[in-house]
């Protein structure tokens, strides 16, 4: 079986800009390109799970969403990095757009991006890690499964505490949270 760390897209992987589709000003987290390919180096699939609301709330369609997954691609080739995966829940219960106006199981803080991914790519969830920058990130993580790590970069407001809302380990960038990875997997 694989072995995949699941990375948050918005302001974990890029840049938090809110409903942002325009590839233009897509770019990659300044220190996550060295552990990202520390990870994929260790035989990690690196896979991208991202709730995506502005489908549901009518902001852009979920065929804008595939130019956005051919930066992030292209971005992270450059640097010899493969994405192995993108899997978004385009749902919000307040959506306008009635088809995605749903509570569902795919929607951060639950699991079902992840649970998707590991059947579709044949992972084991025990051997696997959620990296992202609110504690949703985390719980859907744990849910599934995976161990968490939660990149500390004031994104996360809320704070609320919670059974799988703990994570193995708090960092400030994707370069230090392959690194704690790692030294985990040492002991």
């Amino acid at each position: 079986m694989n072995k995949a760390i699941f990375l948050d897209k918005d302001g974990t992987l890029i840049p938090d800009i809110p409903y942002n589709i325009n590839p233009h000003v897509i770019t990659l987290q300044p220190d996550s390109i060295e552990g990202l390919k520390l990870l994929q180096n260790e035989g990690y699939l690196l896979i991208i799970v991202s709730n995506q609301s502005g489908v549901a709330k009518g902001y852009f369609t979920e065929e804008k969403l595939q130019v956005v997954k051919i930066k992030i691609k292209e971005l992270l080739a450059v640097n010899d990095i493969l994405l192995s995966g993108f899997y978004y829940c385009p749902h919000h219960p307040q959506g306008t757009v009635k088809l995605f106006n749903i509570d569902c199981d795919c929607r951060k803080p639950m699991p079902g991006m992840l649970l998707k991914a590991a059947t579709e790519h044949n992972i084991d969830l025990t051997q696997s890690w959620m990296i992202g920058d609110i504690l949703n990130d985390v719980e859907a993580g744990s849910r599934a499964g995976c161990k968490t790590v939660l990149i500390d970069n004031d994104n996360e407001t809320e704070w609320m505490p919670g059974e799988h809302r703990i994570p193995a380990i708090i960092c400030k960038s994707i370069n230090k949270a392959a690194e704690s990875i790692l030294i985990t997997q040492l002991t």
